[in-house]
């Protein structure tokens, strides 16, 4: 019962990946917009933009450490 759930968070855990890649998804496009609107702007829209992808995706491989350790655990 006990591995069941850690197995159940682990699953949890991996879900931080789909809310990452939504939000990457989301800053992309606003960037391609913000360009599209003032190219002359691109590259402080650009720095921004991979700062907040960067947050995301330390966000997801959080959890997708956190994942692999309660895998281990259950194991």
């Amino acid at each position: 019962m006990e591995n069941l759930l850690f197995l159940i968070g682990a699953g949890i855990a991996v879900l931080a990946g789909v809310g990452a890649g939504i939000g990457i998804g989301i800053a992309t496009s606003g960037t391609a917009q913000a360009i599209s609107r003032q190219p002359e702007a691109s590259g402080k829209i650009m720095t921004a933009f991979f700062l907040g992808i960067a947050l995301a995706e330390a966000t997801a491989i959080y959890g997708f450490v956190i994942a692999i350790l309660l895998f281990t655990k259950a194991a």
